[in-house]
């Protein structure tokens, strides 16, 4: 059936955003170069994996372009549920490392499941904005905002009860951002900002305001003690260098030594010392700039930026609702995910265990942002070929 659904006409080719698959290739050859330096003294030459992550993910790109986008919008629901018994199969199946039961193992492989229910969540997300204008009025709001919130909600407590606080935040702060680029309801919206003002009364009143014994708190008591020292190390960055602090310390100081040019390839002190946590993974981006400075960190951040600015150009230019939804939640996926790594690194946000797309280490990861690319090319390249 799918191969059917396969199509590739020459008058398409003008229209490939080729910028943009350049840019998000260059940054996973990028990548590459930095996890030969970040992964120096491991053992294993994580960069050659990593080479071979991206050339699967340049075949998943090529291939999610043919199938028209039209037959991913039919198939989003069954897509969708696949992530979800996917993710529910893990308590079955799944391989425990770190404490997180996120990942399964088939041989030497290790397949994350939330990485592609991103994928799948988008999908579900763009297929119920596009449906639900064409049936205005045909279901009551009430019950269209109760399917909206069970179609979010399902995949953020499957992937929060691995425990993965940090993929489930994504997840949410894509989502509500695609809910807002929908022109919500007055009431919804009122609604969001008003969660945002209750999560900041909580922050308030369990870590900043001075309490007399025995202390009120609303949530802090019920988290586990390194997602407390977590938020309590972010509020304040000068206590328990030695502990909870350590990781974002060591982080800032790569950061910061770095200077305008860097130390040079394989010759930063922090990553060659393993001072830095996960610097493979969740910190490589202190790896990139210890090694090669402010300026540099400048030009990946212009590439991140080209790619997003492009797939809201795609999203501009779709000639569909669908469509339109799809490249903005592949946008606003990948911005959420920079903006909270570099942000984890640099000491502006708590650590969350969020990986840099195409940078960190992992081919779940590089797989699925890559089909999110892919997704842009095929919506690119199909805009003059029908009308939504």
């Amino acid at each position: 059936m799918i191969g059917m659904q396969l199509r590739f006409e020459r008058r398409m080719l003008p229209h490939i955003p080729w910028g943009l698959v350049a840019a998000a290739v260059l940054l996973g050859l990028v990548g590459v170069f930095n996890l030969a330096s970040a992964t120096r003294g491991l053992g294993a030459p994580l960069w050659k994996s990593q080479a071979l992550y991206l050339a699967v993910g340049v075949l998943a790109t090529a291939t999610v372009s043919l199938v028209d986008y039209r037959f991913l919008q039919r198939m989003a629901l069954p897509i969708f549920v696949a992530n979800l018994l996917a993710l529910l199969a893990l308590k079955l199946f799944g391989h425990t490392a770190k404490g997180a039961e996120s990942w399964f193992a088939l041989g030497p492989l290790r397949v994350q499941p939330a990485e592609f229910m991103k994928i799948g969540l988008l999908l579900m997300l763009a297929k119920f904005f596009h449906d639900e204008q064409r049936s205005e009025g045909a279901v009551p709001g009430v019950l269209r905002e109760l399917v909206l919130a069970l179609i979010i909600a399902a995949p953020v407590y499957l992937v929060l009860k691995q425990p993965d606080l940090g993929t489930a935040m994504m997840m949410s702060l894509s989502s509500v951002t695609l809910v807002l680029f929908a022109r919500p309801r007055l009431w919804l919206i009122g609604l969001l900002f008003g969660g945002l003002l209750l999560g900041g009364l909580v922050v308030w009143n369990d870590w900043i305001r001075d309490q007399t014994e025995p202390k009120v708190t609303l949530v802090r008591g019920y988290l586990k003690k390194h997602q407390e020292a977590r938020i309590s190390g972010w509020l304040d960055p000068e206590s328990d260098p030695k502990g909870t602090n350590y990781h974002s310390l060591q982080s800032k100081i790569a950061v910061g030594s770095g200077g305008l040019t860097g130390k040079g390839w394989k010759k930063g002190t922090q990553a060659g010392n393993f001072f830095l946590p996960e610097q493979h993974t969740d910190f490589v981006f202190s790896v990139w700039a210890e090694e090669h400075g402010f300026l540099a960190c400048l030009v990946l951040l212009f590439l991140y930026g080209f790619v997003l600015l492009s797939a809201l150009g795609v999203a501009l230019s779709a000639r569909d609702r669908f469509g339109a939804f799809v490249a903005v939640g592949v946008a606003v996926m990948i911005f959420w995910q920079v903006f909270q790594n570099i942000g984890m690194v640099t000491g502006l946000m708590p650590v969350t265990g969020i990986t840099l797309p195409l940078m960190s280490y992992g081919g779940s990861s590089m797989v699925s942002v890559m089909i999110g690319v892919g997704l842009l090319v095929n919506i690119g390249m199909r805009r003059h070929l029908f009308t939504g």
